[in-house]
């Protein structure tokens, strides 16, 4: 197997295993509390990824001051993009969650170039506004379908944008997974201090199982997100983050009975087009820079 094709496969597992994840946590929408199912998972997730950072040594490198900056503002917005985009999960469609989310390869060049003053040029730029004009097909402000979990669904997009930014300034000697670990410990931490003010639920075998299962999943999301960057071509590989609508969209009918009405999977293609298109543009402009 090629270099790409490993890295199409990682690519996809990573967006099977984080859909999957999503799909265990909002079966326990109503059964269990949104803080005691992230707490719980948190831990779960904290201890694995420990044991694996302490075996592959990532605990010895030393974090320079000016990257626990960096650390801190990604651990910040990580913990703001959980709370908010699990709310909105717990009151929306699996598909139409996992189709904002999909805006996020437009708004992250978009800030980048605001915020970093990365360069952007007019197609990149005409590609996200068609993009973000999909996003609003989705939402639709205005209309019945529209609710405060549309806005929750939004501010988690704007929140995961802030920790890829923060993630981009991080040097390349700070392990990806020791930041992982730390994100993870923090989730945790905040999510258990949130449960205190919840009546915690019993779980039964099956709550119990499905927190395993998001925990399992949430760990090869991680773990298969960050061995995706370190194969193969990304103007290759990136475009496979989209199979994650597809997962969505299964889940949601198999699970749920759900399926998004024609004009959200008209905003939806428009959003995936618009994102492969941004991502080709941006190819082109790093080998034009490369000559």
């Amino acid at each position: 197997m090629s270099d790409n094709m490993r890295g199409a496969m990682l690519m996809m597992a990573s967006m099977a295993a984080f859909t999957f994840n999503d799909t265990f946590v909002k079966l326990l929408a109503g059964q269990v509390p949104l803080f005691q199912v992230v707490f719980i998972r948190g831990v779960l997730a904290t201890l694995w990824l420990a044991l694996l950072a302490w075996k592959t040594g990532a605990f010895n490198h030393r974090i320079s001051k000016r990257d626990w900056g960096f650390i801190f503002w990604r651990t910040a917005a990580e913990i703001g993009a959980v709370y908010f985009f699990l709310n909105a999960l717990f009151h929306m469609p699996l598909a139409n969650m996992t189709a904002i989310l999909q805006s996020l390869p437009l708004t992250v060049p978009l800030a980048a170039a605001i915020f970093l003053g990365e360069p952007i040029g007019w197609r990149r730029m005409a590609a996200i506004l068609i993009g973000f004009f999909g996003v609003v097909l989705i939402v639709r402000p205005g209309t019945d379908g529209f609710s405060i979990y549309s806005a929750y669904a939004l501010v988690a997009v704007a929140m995961v944008t802030l920790r890829d930014i923060s993630a981009r300034r991080l040097s390349k000697e700070t392990p990806s997974l020791l930041v992982s670990v730390i994100t993870s410990f923090a989730i945790a931490v905040f999510f258990g201090v949130g449960s205190i003010t919840d009546v915690w639920v019993p779980l039964d075998a099956q709550m119990a199982l499905m927190i395993l299962g998001a925990s399992l999943m949430i760990i090869g999301g991680y773990l298969f997100s960050v061995m995706v960057m370190r194969v193969g071509e990304i103007s290759f590989i990136a475009p496979f983050r989209y199979t994650g609508l597809i997962w969505a969209l299964l889940l949601g009918w198999l699970f749920f009975d759900e399926w998004p009405d024609t004009i959200t999977l008209i905003g939806a293609t428009i959003v995936v087009a618009s994102g492969i298109f941004a991502l080709y543009r941006e190819t082109r402009v790093k080998q034009h820079l490369g000559k």
